[in-house]
């Protein structure tokens, strides 16, 4: 009976019964809360198809997303100090840190940098990822910017910078401050050297990402719904002690403002940024542009 029991019957029951349904098989949409076949979220790039609210994605997708045939390079970014305060609250920063490489890989943080074409043209991206410590900006994402403007500027390509972040990471204290002017150092390497700097703010922007590289591109775009901003709604209103308007912070709310150059899905960023590169780097004259003016107040030109 023992044998029956403890060997034959688990291996009926496994071979006849029936298999549980994947944790990941359905998804909840945090705009409208439907449920949402994963399948479909996949192959609709992510963005819910009854409200369409753009579902944070990782950076390994939203590169596959901006480059060509979904290919690119991605490139070693330099070493960096690693804990240079030996901070320590809840967790050690270092145990933080493992945590977040665990899923991102050894050796990585915030900010993946890779290269690629977008629309034909030669481009450099540096992404952030919100999954790793909530894209906090610390020494490393400094250094990786920075490396995104060199190989920019060596291989003559325009840089697109897509952050998702809560900001600096305060782990490292006055050092993540720091990255805020080297950020815009980097920035206006990529300017001086004549090429375009992209960026495309995606949600979260906000704190010291915000307040240094995220607002000095040539052309700001952002994706639907994106929340942007320095401080927090909640704080601001502690603050003023004032309701805010409806969608505050939000990218619709700074385009109808000035703050932002346009808004577009995801399933149009590629071919947008493909559009503005081109754009920019071989602008053309304006098609049927009027005739001089000679100074006796005829047309000139051709007999």
């Amino acid at each position: 009976m023992s044998w029956l029991t403890n060997f034959v019957l688990p291996k009926i029951r496994a071979a006849v019964g029936r298999k549980g349904v994947p944790d990941n098989l359905w998804h909840k949409c945090p705009g409208c809360e439907q449920m949402l076949f994963y399948r479909e979220l996949e192959a609709n790039l992510h963005v819910c198809r009854n409200c369409g609210h753009h579902l944070r994605i990782g950076v390994e997708r939203r590169l596959k997303i901006l480059f060509d045939n979904a290919a690119f390079t991605r490139i070693e970014l330099p070493k960096t100090v690693v804990d240079p305060l030996k901070f320590r609250d809840r967790k050690r920063y270092t145990d933080r840190l493992k945590e977040g490489q665990m899923v991102s890989g050894p050796r990585s943080d915030a900010v993946v940098v890779a290269h690629g074409r977008i629309g034909g043209w030669p481009a450099v991206v540096a992404a952030f990822e919100f999954g790793f410590m909530g894209g906090s900006m610390g020494i490393a994402a400094g250094e990786a910017l920075l490396a995104a403007a060199k190989l920019a500027v060596l291989q003559e390509a325009g840089l697109i910078v897509v952050p998702a972040s809560g900001g600096a990471r305060m782990q490292e204290g006055v050092l993540s401050l720091m990255q805020m002017p080297r950020t815009i150092i980097a920035a206006d390497m990529v300017k001086e050297a004549g090429l375009p700097y992209i960026v495309v703010l995606t949600d979260p922007t906000t704190g010291g990402v915000s307040a240094s590289f995220a607002m000095v591109g040539d052309i700001t775009l952002a994706e639907p719904g994106a929340v942007i901003g320095f401080a927090g709604a909640r704080v601001i209103e502690e603050t003023i002690h004032e309701k805010l308007p409806e969608g505050f912070q939000r990218a619709e709310y700074l385009l109808e403002h000035g703050m932002i150059d346009q808004v577009v899905p995801r399933a149009e960023l590629r071919a947008t940024l493909g559009r503005i590169l081109g754009l920019l780097r071989e602008p053309q004259p304006a098609a049927g542009a009027a005739p001089a003016v000679a100074a006796d107040g005829e047309l000139g030109g051709a007999e």
